[in-house]
């Protein structure tokens, strides 16, 4: 009896992992050759790879293999947070800035108080993407309103209030050489420049010889650096990595700029970006011959009163969100995420974040062992989620009223975004596919939507892990599986 039951018991252990890793007579054959070839190359020997497609058109799933398995997605951890922004806040959201002031306006003119900035979480306060929201374009219509007040005068300070946000700027588990960068910048209740500012290094003649600082961006801003960036071969690239802490005006610059490129630009993350933004204002109202006495501030004091004057807001939810997923940008994905605890709950904060966003996912029925949300971004490890996981919530949102402006803000397959090289040229004919892209050290990864050319709808998840090369040496691999993925049995 005991020999009957162990050979039952390698019956079902072998038909579970069958079901695991793929059963090819039922399934897509190309794709599970392309997946078998990938798990045998030499570059993943050691990796992990979990893939599922699910047919939306059928209603049933089409291919799985290891699609259980937690995974880090890195970016694809967006789709979560971008798709709870359209249900939860809309596609017409807009975030708001107030510009008001505390005390009172005399006869003549003069503000006996202070000017108050008070932050809603708007990532584009102050970017330079767009012409409505450049720093100039933002300080003249503040500057404007403060004349239609008949404000002539300030005897106190520029204080910025970015108190909707009421936790740490970054995540404790963020990598220390990705936060001085400025895609480790974190979201603050009042975000300026997109908390982002520009080195612009002027390269030796020589290879291996100092790279010097030419100037900064924008003008005026509290930077101090320690440079150790030296020359690099020319078209190297950007390879500085910057560090330096969210509060500290010292950044340190390591690594090596191209030679040849005089005034290379690099991006870090920009320090303390709500009190910047009170200080440049302050700034640019001295320029116009109005009068600020004191230093400009970030210490609030919650007791005062803010009469506001002037209301701002940003772009439609709609345009964040796209640029949220088309470019993979984390400030945006971590505002949008702070923005919905805050909204949740009264506190905007990574807490509330992970927990109005995986309210949001229990509702749709999702199982919630299959995923660990700790951020908005997928900046950290800590956040996990397995490939099946992510093709039953597209198929999901597939059946929303936003489903086609959700699937808008996913960057095309060989056309937009961060996948505007993957397969470009290689496209079947009548066929489609959207993609948000996930890559940091050891995760390569892609999610969404595609269209096969007999009108079949799926979606799809793909995710490396823990491979030793870089994401570029295995994204070949990764085309060929979204080949077979997209060209179906």
């Amino acid at each position: 009896m005991t020999k009957i039951f162990n050979r039952n018991t390698l019956i079902l252990t072998f038909v579970a992992l069958a079901i695991s890793f793929g059963n090819v007579s039922a399934q897509n054959k190309k794709l599970a050759d392309e997946v078998k070839k990938a798990t045998s190359d030499a570059n993943l020997k050691h990796a992990s790879v979990s893939v599922c497609v699910y047919n939306i058109t059928q209603g049933k799933e089409e291919y799985a293999y290891d699609a259980d398995r937690l995974m880090s997605p890195a970016s694809l951890m967006k789709i979560f947070t971008t798709a709870a922004g359209f249900e939860k806040l809309g596609k017409n959201f807009r975030f708001k800035t107030s510009l008001g002031y505390t005390g009172s306006i005399n006869s003549s003119g003069v503000l006996n108080g202070d000017l108050v900035i008070v932050g809603g979480g708007d990532p584009l306060l102050g970017s330079y993407r767009y012409k409505q929201t450049v720093m100039d374009t933002l300080f003249r219509l503040w500057y404007n309103a403060l004349r239609k007040e008949s404000i002539i005068s300030v005897s106190g300070r520029v204080v910025a209030d970015g108190t909707i946000f009421d936790g740490p700027q970054l995540h404790d588990t963020w990598p220390w050489g990705d936060i001085g960068n400025y895609y480790g910048c974190g979201a603050t209740g009042l975000n300026f420049h997109e908390n982002m500012y520009f080195v612009y290094f002027n390269p030796d003649r020589r290879v291996g010889f100092p790279a010097s600082i030419d100037h900064v961006q924008p003008k005026g801003i509290d930077v101090r650096a320690q440079n150790h960036v030296t020359t690099g071969p020319a078209n190297s690239g950007d390879q500085v990595v910057i560090y330096g802490a969210p509060t500290a005006s010292m950044r340190y610059y390591e690594g090596t700029v191209p030679m040849g490129q005089k005034n290379f630009k690099v991006r870090g993350a920009l320090p303390n970006p709500g009190k910047t933004c009170a200080e440049l204002f302050s700034v640019y109202l001295r320029n116009k011959n109005f009068n600020v006495m004191s230093h400009a501030s970030d210490e609030v004091n919650s007791s005062d009163k803010v009469n506001v004057i002037f209301d701002y807001y940003s772009v439609p939810y709609s345009v964040i969100a796209q640029y949220t997923n088309m470019t993979s940008n984390n400030l945006y994905a971590e505002s949008i995420f702070k923005y919905l605890g805050y909204e949740a709950s009264g506190k905007g904060n990574f807490k509330s974040g992970a927990d109005a966003v995986n309210k949001f996912l229990k509702d749709k029925g999702m199982d919630m062992t299959a995923v660990n949300i700790v951020d908005g971004s997928g900046l950290s490890k800590s956040g996990m989620a397995t490939a099946r996981f992510f093709t039953d919530f597209l198929a999901k949102v597939a059946k929303t009223n936003y489903y086609n402006d959700f699937r808008k803000t996913l960057p095309k397959i060989g056309e937009s975004g961060t996948a505007r090289n993957m397969l470009a040229g290689q496209m079947p004919a009548n066929t489609d596919m959207s993609v948000k892209t996930g890559t940091m050290s050891g995760v390569c990864s892609y999610a969404g939507y595609a269209t096969r050319a007999n009108g079949e709808k799926i979606c799809f998840a793909v995710l490396l892990n823990n491979q030793k090369v870089s994401a570029s040496t295995v994204r070949p691999l990764v085309a060929k599986i979204l080949l077979a993925i997209l060209n179906g049995n």
